[in-house]
């Protein structure tokens, strides 16, 4: 990684790399691995999501900001039909590509939103978006790989996907720091990481097959947390 260090967005980009490279070690681990043994690497994946999201969502300060965050955002995101629309392409991808690509709507949502909606995925880009070393994005970026590793072993090729958006993500906030950073004060990025906490035991329940939660749909309810602890501050 040091050669990249002169690179604009060298975080961010240096994350992406982590999750890809995680994700094909984890992909060459599943190839070996008949589906019957995966089940339960899958189990065990939706258990740790869920025990994630649930440390995240506890941490609320403004449980009410959390829950209508969600409801609202569910709303918004159920108009523009979000999920929807991935879940057309993702199945486009997959009749192209082929079997190596079955599943890859699941691997790729769940993988997102582990990687972006946490507090480091925001601290992160400030830090270097502010002319600080991205030390915040490196630990993520490595966090990110290991866990790419499980991920994809259990969910498949989705996973090394889900690093776009977390380069697109990360890069805008890096990008827009000075303009961003005034709205996202300690409180905002607690309530934000805690409605992003709901959606990952969304994410398990689905993984366990209990029942079809359409996870994707909430996302905006990111950006409106953010907003109602501006308004209520």
């Amino acid at each position: 990684m040091e050669f990249m260090k002169g690179l604009p967005l060298f975080g961010s980009v240096a994350n992406a790399l982590f999750i890809i490279c995680g994700a094909i070690i984890g992909l060459a681990v599943r190839k070996k691995l008949p589906p019957k043994i995966l089940e339960l690497p899958v189990q065990g994946m939706a258990i740790f999501v869920m025990s994630l999201g649930f440390s995240m969502s506890i941490g609320t300060k403004h449980p009410l900001i959390v829950i209508a965050s969600i409801a609202a955002g569910s709303v918004l995101g159920g108009v523009l039909d979000l999920e929807g629309k991935l879940e057309k392409g993702c199945s486009a991808l997959e009749c192209r590509i082929g079997e190596s690509a079955k599943g890859f709507s699941s691997g790729f949502i769940a993988a997102s939103l582990i990687y972006c909606t946490g507090s480091m995925a925001v601290l992160g880009s400030f830090e270097e978006g502010l002319g600080g070393y991205p030390s915040l994005l490196l630990a993520k970026g490595l966090i990110d790989g290991l866990t790419s590793i499980a991920l994809a072993a259990s969910l498949g090729f989705g996973v090394i996907f889900a690093s776009v958006p977390v380069f697109l993500y990360q890069g805008a906030m890096t990008l827009a720091a000075i303009w961003i950073q005034p709205f996202m004060s300690e409180a905002a990025v607690l309530e934000m990481s805690a409605t992003g906490g709901l959606m990952l035991v969304g994410i398990g329940i689905n993984l366990l097959g209990l029942m079809k939660i359409r996870v994707m749909n909430m996302l905006p309810g990111l950006v409106i947390a953010v907003l109602l602890v501006q308004f209520f501050s």
